[in-house]
This record gives structure tokens, C-alpha cells and sequence, in this order.
């Protein structure tokens, strides 16, 4: 069947052909990528489990180790800050710049500092999550460079 040059039929575009060299970088760039998207769930899944992991009857939102551990007077909120130092250190790995690093570091900082006050820290580290918010930070800024480096493999 001829395809037609009518835009609105739905036709199904032929497949883009790319030269050897473009193929070579965009494989290199898969694997790297791979190797960071594992990186990613890694520090995804410490995040959640230190975040949201636990279902806690009559509590409307999920809790994790942050929280629990944050209930031991004195060194609970520092172990955590070890923890969180790990996930940052784990997104530096992955060549976040500079700019992201310290928001995450300001996240590290309000969680622990807030969570040394009794009472008030615990149920501040229910809201505030600092974890989940640096690797959806980490995750963001993947996302935009992964294909930014596609469409860079492609145009040279």
C-alpha cells in the first residue's frame, strides 16, 4: 500500500537511519547510562527505606528508618545524617553538578538540624522527607542529561 503525504493518516514513519559512528556513541552512551540508572535505584530504594518504607496503622502517610531511628535521643538524627551523606556521595558518583550537590546538602542540613529538637524533629522527618528529595532531585537532572547526550550522539 502507498503511503501517502497526507500527515493526518497515521502513517507509521520509517525508521530513522543512523551512520555507524552516531550508532557506536549512542551504544557507549547506553551503557553508561545503564550503569548510572543502576546507581539511581540503588539510592531510590535507600531513600524510600529510609523515608516511606513502613505502613503504620492509623498514620496517613508511610514512614521509614529516618523516622525510627530519629526516636533515639541524642545520635539517632546523626546516624541518619551518615546515611543521607551516602545517598549524596552515591549521586556525586553519578556527576551531578555542583548547584544540585549543595540543594541536596541543604536538604541533609534542615533534615538533621530540625531533627535534633525532641518531639518536634520526629514528626518533622515525617513531612519532610529529605531523601526522596534528593534523589528526585538526582533522578531530574538524569532524565535531562540522558537525553540532552542522545540528541549531542545523534547530531555529531
Amino acid at each position: 500500500m502507498p503511503k501517502s503525504n497526507n500527515k493526518s493518516n497515521n502513517t507509521i514513519s520509517e525508521p530513522e537511519i543512523i551512520s555507524p559512528a552516531a550508532q557506536m556513541r549512542l551504544d557507549a552512551l547506553d551503557e553508561k547510562h545503564e550503569r548510572e540508572a543502576a546507581q539511581l535505584a540503588h539510592l531510590e530504594s535507600l531513600a524510600k527505606l529510609m523515608d516511606a518504607q513502613f505502613n503504620i496503622p492509623f498514620l496517613p502517610i508511610p514512614i521509614g528508618l529516618d523516622t525510627l531511628v530519629g526516636l533515639i535521643p541524642g545520635i539517632g538524627d546523626t546516624i541518619s545524617l551518615g546515611v543521607a551523606g551516602y545517598i549524596v556521595a552515591g549521586a556525586h558518583k553519578i556527576e551531578m553538578p555542583k548547584r544540585h550537590l549543595t540543594q541536596m546538602g541543604g536538604n541533609i542540613l534542615i533534615d538533621w538540624i530540625i531533627g535534633l529538637v525532641p518531639v518536634i524533629g520526629d514528626l518533622f522527618d515525617v513531612g519532610w522527607r529529605g531523601n526522596l528529595r534528593n534523589v528526585k532531585i538526582a533522578r531530574e537532572h538524569l532524565e535531562e542529561r540522558w537525553a540532552q547526550e542522545r540528541r549531542a550522539a545523534l547530531d555529531l
